[in-house]
C-alpha cells in the first residue's frame, strides 16, 4: 500500500514535471519581460521570475484564494508571504501579465492562415463584473482571426465614460482586412471609420440604431422591401447608403435572408421574454424584423454575392463561443478584486491562462502521442556535454 507521504511526493514530482513542460509554452522572453515591466522591483526576497509567476498562476489559473495560494506557496517552498503581500504582487504584476498576453498574441498572429478561405477578423466585447451589488464593471474588447481562431488584439476599458463603449475605433484596423461584427457596432460612424481605414465590413443590421437611405437621400423603405420575401431561405440584397454629418454618404449592401419557422418562433419568444422582463411594449416592426437575418456589408460584390456574405456571417458565432469558454473555464466572468490595478492584473492574468490553454490545445492536436515537442538536436547535445 502506498503511504500518504509517498503519494504526496508522487504528486509533487508530477507537478514539477508538468511545470517544466508548461514553461516551454511561455513566450520566449517571459523572464526578460518581468524585468522590463519592473514586476520584481522592490522585492526583498523570492526574486526568481519563475517562482513569482508560478505563484501568480496558482492564484489566477488555479482559482485559489489569496490566503490559500499563500499557504500552498509556502508549503511548496515557492514563497513565504501573506495574502496581503500576494495581493500587492498581483497589482504590481499588471504590466508583466499584459506583456505576456501581447507576446502570445504576437506568436499566434504569425501562424499561417488556411488558404482556401479569406482571413476574417471577428470583433466583439464582453463585460466582467466585480463582486457585490455595487461592483465595478469592465469591458474587454477582443478580436479573433478566422479560420485560425487566433486572438490578434484585446483591450480592457471601464464601462462608463468617454471612449469606453463598443466601437470599431477601439481596434487598430488594417487596409484590406475583412471584419465581422454584431449589431452593437451597427452605427454609421463605425462603418464609415472602417471604410476610411481601408477595411471591409460585415455587420448585423440594427434597424433602430442606423439610418438607411437611397442614393437620392430618401429614407430606404425597409419594411416594404421585406414584404417581398415570403419563403424560407429566400435571399435578396439592395444597395443602400449610410449618411453621416460631415462626410459623403457611404454606399453599402443590405443582404437579407428569411428564417425558417422554427428560428422565427425562437426569436419571437426571446423578444417577448425580454420585453416582459423590462416591462416594454414591442413595436410591430420589431416583430417583423425578427423574421429575417439582415446584414450590412462593404465586401466586394464580385467576390461576395449575398449568399456568401450571409454564409460568412455565421462564423461570428465563434467569438461568442470563445467568451463562453473564458467565463466558464477561466472564470473570467466574475472579478474578485476591489481596485483598478488588481482588477486589471486579474483580467490580464486570466487572459494569459486562456491564451496559454489555447496554445496547449493547438499543439496537442499536432504532436505525437507523448504530447510535447522533441528538443532540437543542438539542445539535446548541449545537455549531454554538460553532463
Amino acid at each position: 500500500m502506498t503511504s500518504g507521504k509517498a503519494l504526496w511526493m508522487d504528486n509533487l514530482n508530477a507537478a514539477e514535471e508538468d511545470w517544466e513542460l508548461l514553461k516551454t509554452f511561455f513566450p520566449s522572453r517571459w523572464k526578460e519581460l518581468a524585468t522590463e515591466t519592473a514586476a520584481l522591483k522592490g522585492l526583498r526576497q523570492d526574486k526568481s521570475e519563475e517562482k513569482y509567476l508560478r505563484v501568480l498562476l496558482m492564484h489566477l489559473g488555479g482559482g485559489l484564494s489569496l490566503r490559500e495560494t499563500a499557504a500552498r506557496a509556502k508549503q511548496a517552498n515557492l514563497a513565504d508571504l501573506s495574502d496581503v503581500a500576494l495581493l500587492k504582487r498581483v497589482r504590481k504584476s499588471k504590466d508583466w501579465l499584459l506583456a505576456l498576453c501581447q507576446a502570445l498574441f504576437s506568436e499566434s498572429a504569425s501562424r499561417p492562415a488556411v488558404e482556401s478561405v479569406p482571413m476574417l477578423r471577428l470583433i466583439d466585447s464582453t463585460l466582467v463584473k466585480e463582486p457585490g451589488p455595487t461592483g465595478s464593471q469592465w469591458r474587454i474588447h477582443y478580436s479573433l482571426q478566422w479560420p485560425g481562431l487566433n486572438c490578434d488584439y484585446f483591450k480592457i476599458t471601464a464601462t462608463e465614460g468617454k471612449g469606453t463603449g463598443e466601437a470599431l475605433s477601439q481596434y487598430p484596423l488594417r487596409t484590406g482586412e475583412h471584419l465581422l461584427a454584431d449589431r452593437g457596432y451597427c452605427r454609421a460612424q463605425d462603418i464609415h471609420h472602417a471604410a476610411a481605414q481601408g477595411a471591409k465590413m460585415l455587420i448585423r443590421l440594427n434597424p433602430g440604431g442606423i439610418r438607411l437611405t437611397t442614393e437620392a437621400g430618401m429614407p430606404f423603405a425597409l419594411l416594404q422591401r421585406l414584404n417581398g420575401l415570403t419563403k424560407t431561405g429566400q435571399i435578396h440584397e439592395w444597395p443602400v447608403w449610410l449618411p453621416l454629418p460631415g462626410a459623403a454618404p457611404l454606399p453599402v449592401r443590405l443582404c437579407v435572408i428569411r428564417k425558417n419557422k422554427t428560428a422565427i418562433a425562437r426569436a419571437l419568444k426571446k423578444l417577448r421574454r425580454e420585453a416582459s422582463k423590462d416591462h416594454r411594449t414591442l413595436q410591430p416592426e420589431t416583430l417583423r424584423y425578427a423574421e429575417f437575418i439582415m446584414v450590412l456589408t462593404t465586401f466586394p460584390v464580385e467576390n461576395f454575392p449575398a449568399s456568401r456574405v450571409l454564409d460568412y456571417y455565421r462564423f461570428r458565432w465563434q467569438i461568442e463561443l470563445l467568451f463562453k469558454r473564458f467565463k466558464q473555464l477561466a472564470e473570467l466572468g466574475h472579478l474578485p478584486k476591489y481596485d483598478d490595478d488588481s482588477s486589471q492584473a486579474w483580467l490580464y492574468g486570466k487572459l494569459f491562462v486562456a491564451l496559454l490553454t489555447e496554445k496547449l490545445i493547438a499543439h496537442a492536436r499536432d504532436f505525437s502521442p507523448w504530447g510535447y515537442p522533441l528538443q532540437t538536436p543542438s539542445q539535446s547535445l548541449a545537455r549531454v556535454r554538460l553532463r
